[in-house]
């Protein structure tokens, strides 16, 4: 009887595999002609095939665009463009040769009047959406589009033929597109990243690297190599007298091992009136120029005064922290990353700020721990990765504190958490876009929150 009921057990699970209905994964192959219609958020156009949205990178709204899709889903599907049939007057010729390849940039087809105008209103619309409300954008902070960038990270790969192939991922793939010179990076590391390629090219432990960080810092040009085992000691060498030759400074991240410095001085950079020291793998923003206006405008926003007591969230290493802490009575800084925590506390005192206090604490926590918590600040400044600040924004949004100003990379996560302040008594009152990233989707954003009615005594 159990060989029964085991033969029919197996029977009947064969029997509902063979009879499990299997999705239709073929995607229609034949060009469709669609008219685009608006960008997404990413910047991405937007068309309509039988009512379902399509999105086509490098398209933009009134574009008749000839497009092969590439996926289909359910709700939406996304496509290649293969010829447009009409140009926007907004369309320009973008400024890098291989930028159809590259995945670097999204927006090098769109005039940057265009872009910023998009960023503008997506800003605005996302926080109608979320938070409600109308809000008034305050002038947005922009600077050069192009050679803006002092940081970028090359990957490096060398194929089975022996061919080093040096630079950028491409757009939806894997691979590497060979890039000499991009026109978003600034000058000194366009000429860093010229001059790489014969000395890397020519490491006996070629195969072992596996990318590069290049950072233009204020005082050194940076090059960071970071390799899969430790190099032959020829090798460093070579690094060593090619670094020596450029004036830069070199680091070394070796397989497990903690990065070192070879040669050169430690990098920082200035920001309103503090040197701020970093190392290689922390976190700086990428647009100097915007940097300085953003961090001013958060000052200003702040309207900070000598007996202010400020809480820094997601503090980093002392971008906001250390000028907050040269015009107020206190500032606490609080960063997830102990690395980062120890830098942030260098740097006050590097600054003669002493009346700073840095904690490390998990921001994205349900659970917040520490004795800043139980501290009364009169003012808050927050700046949060791409997540946004779900599991800090309780604590925020029912404090004490007159002025909070909440710097976001994403304007979803911005609107999401602004509707939380806004629950808990507080009013959206400045609202700003910070072009820090021309040439791509992404933007910065600001907003200025106060309460309603004081929450002081």
């Amino acid at each position: 009887m159990t060989g029964l009921v085991t033969s029919f057990k197996h029977w009947n699970t064969k029997w509902r595999s063979f009879f499990k209905p299997e999705k239709n994964k073929k995607i229609e192959q034949k060009h469709q002609l669609i008219t685009i219609k608006r960008l997404d958020h990413h910047g991405d156009g937007v068309g309509f095939l039988q009512k379902k949205p399509v999105f086509v990178p490098g398209t933009l709204p009134g574009e008749h665009a000839l497009v092969q899709l590439t996926e289909q889903k359910r709700q939406y599907a996304r496509g290649q463009l293969i010829k447009l049939d009409s140009h926007a007057t907004q369309r320009v010729e973008p400024g890098c040769p291989v930028y159809q390849q590259c995945g670097g940039c999204s927006l090098q087809h769109l005039s940057h009047e265009g872009q910023i105008a998009h960023k503008q209103q997506t800003l605005n619309e996302l926080i109608q959406k979320f938070a409600g409300g109308e809000p008034t954008l305050s002038a947005s902070i922009i600077d050069t589009p192009w050679q803006y960038r002092r940081r970028a990270r090359i990957s490096l790969h060398v194929d089975k033929k022996g061919a080093l192939a040096m630079g950028f991922r491409a757009r939806q793939r894997s691979a590497i597109i060979n890039v000499t010179h991009c026109p978003v990076l600034n000058e000194p590391l366009n000429t860093l990243l010229a001059r790489l390629r014969p000395c890397l090219d020519g490491l006996r432990g070629r195969r072992i690297l596996g990318h590069l960080d290049l950072i233009d810092a204020d005082n050194t040009a940076v090059v960071s190599l970071r390799t899969m085992k430790v190099l032959h000691n020829d090798d460093r060498q070579a690094l060593r007298e090619w670094a020596d030759t450029q004036d830069c400074t070199l680091y070394l991240h070796q397989g497990d091992a903690a990065p070192e410095r070879l040669i050169g001085v430690a990098p920082h950079y200035l920001v309103a009136g503090c040197r701020l020291a970093f190392e290689p793998n922390d976190f700086i923003q990428v647009n100097p120029a915007v940097n300085q206006d953003m961090v001013s405008q958060a000052l200003d926003w702040l309207a900070l005064e000598k007996d202010d007591r400020v809480l820094d969230l997601f503090c980093g290493l002392g971008n906001f922290s250390v000028p907050v802490a040269k015009q107020v009575s206190q500032v606490v800084g609080v960063e997830g990353v102990q690395a980062m925590v120890n830098q942030a506390a260098d740097n006050a005192q590097l600054n003669g700020c002493d009346n700073t206090h840095f904690y490390q604490a998990d921001l994205n926590s349900d659970t917040l721990e520490g004795d800043w918590t139980h501290c009364d600040f009169t003012k808050i400044l927050l700046d949060p990765a791409r997540a946004g600040a779900a599991g800090v924004i309780d604590f925020v949004a029912q404090s004490n504190a007159s002025h909070v100003v909440y710097v976001s990379c994403n304007p979803a996560t911005l609107a999401r958490d602004a509707r939380v302040m806004l629950d808990n008594g507080y009013a959206l009152v400045k609202l700003g876009m910070l072009d820090m990233f021309p040439q791509t989707g992404h933007m910065e954003s600001m907003a200025l929150f106060k309460p309603v009615t004081s929450k002081r005594a």
